[in-house]
């Protein structure tokens, strides 16, 4: 790949209001609790009575005996936000990090999951409510989407037909798993924003694979059901091939496609100073260095605090590698990511003096450095 001097200028990350904890579901949802192994999250990550046969087998191990898989804490949108209302907050935050404005911005890229008017993404819906004036569309890549979007803004910019992109990421899986299917405990909502234009001569991206994840369109699907007031509602459902899906594709996107971006950058593994995975399972981080070969200590597992939230995790472990000095200026970062029914993707960079929003939640600074340091109405509009 032609190096080309483009790559991300600022990161932010917009959280919704709800906090919620293990106690929660104990306490509200007893007997779901006593039978989660019969229930969604149980069937999708479990060894379905058979040995270990993989790298992932062997990390999820630990965590089969815990109803949450895991799970800590997740963020949940309140009857009062919007997955819109969070999009312009990250918005706002990382233009300002930036010392960008509305105006700077000539095309804004937008990943949803899912978007607020099913059948239409949100990057109309979002550029009307921020009065964008430059141009915007959806990008779809399922939880792969954050990649893609960069892939396609680094394309843009080094061709030059824009110059300061805009992606914009949300989830907001609380609106589509409802909360007494045991799916929706290793799920949340969030927002993340950041902006791709050229930096300094030799940073920005310099390698990148993607591959299709078509070995992943039967996990999940959507159904249409009433609500308690008898309106339809679009719900997500977990196939009942899920698990092994799960389990059989794993090793080989990730190799695939971190081997990829590494030889096209045309640097090495060891090169590489740190590593951001999307952590989708509390044991997705060290499963991903297993597999590599890598030290625990070259890559960043924020799992706990946040659970998965789709796409976002991956502006989230790159916001929070960033914000605790994980990764500085001019270290070589390589970021991957992958989706159900979308792609699977990675990029190799030099980071640049990449600006950060304000942090989404003050206290889970502390929290963060904690664990670390241990083992490593209407929603309103913008």
């Amino acid at each position: 790949m032609a190096q080309h001097a483009v790559g991300i200028r600022s990161l932010a990350v917009s959280l919704p209001s709800i906090r919620r904890n293990n106690d929660y579901y104990r306490e509200k949802y007893p007997e779901l609790v006593a039978q989660a192994e019969q229930k969604s999250l149980g069937r999708w990550f479990s060894l379905d009575g058979s040995t270990p046969k993989s790298e992932f087998d062997l990390e999820m191990m630990p965590y089969l005996s815990d109803p949450f898989r895991g799970t800590v804490e997740r963020w949940v949108l309140s009857p009062n936000e919007s997955p819109l209302m969070l999009q312009c907050r990250a918005v706002k935050d990382t233009l300002a990090a930036a010392k960008l404005s509305l105006e700077d911005v000539d095309l804004m890229l937008v990943a949803s999951i899912w978007p607020e008017q099913i059948g239409f993404g949100d990057a109309a819906f979002l550029a009307r409510e921020l009065g964008l004036q430059g141009a915007a569309w959806n990008i779809d890549a399922s939880c792969g989407s954050t990649l893609i979007a960069l892939q396609t803004a680094y394309a843009l910019v080094s061709a030059e037909q824009y110059h300061n992109v805009l992606v914009v990421i949300s989830c907001s899986y609380s609106h589509f798993v409802p909360e007494d299917d045991t799916a929706s405990w290793f799920l949340s909502d969030g927002a993340g924003a950041f902006v791709v234009n050229k930096l300094e001569s030799h940073q920005g991206i310099l390698g990148i694979k993607t591959i299709h994840a078509g070995a992943l369109s039967d996990l999940i699907y959507p159904t249409i059901a009433k609500n308690i007031q008898g309106n339809l509602q679009v719900r997500m459902q977990v196939s009942k091939d899920a698990n092994r899906l799960t389990r059989e594709t794993a090793v080989g996107f990730l190799r695939t496609c971190c081997e990829g971006a590494i030889n096209a950058a045309s640097v090495t593994l060891e090169q590489i100073d740190f590593f951001i995975f999307n952590t989708p399972t509390a044991w997705f981080a060290r499963f991903c260095t297993r597999v590599l070969g890598i030290n625990p200590e070259r890559t960043i597992d924020l799992y706990p605090q946040y659970a998965n939230i789709g796409p976002v995790l991956t502006v989230v472990n790159m916001y929070h590698a960033a914000q605790l000095g994980k990764i500085s200026e001019n270290d070589l970062v390589l970021v991957y990511g992958f989706g159900a029914a979308g792609a699977a993707s990675a990029s190799v960079m030099r980071w640049g003096k990449v600006a950060l929003g304000s942090a989404p939640i003050h206290k889970i600074e502390s929290d963060l450095a904690v664990t670390i340091s241990k083992d490593r109405s209407k929603a309103p509009s913008c």
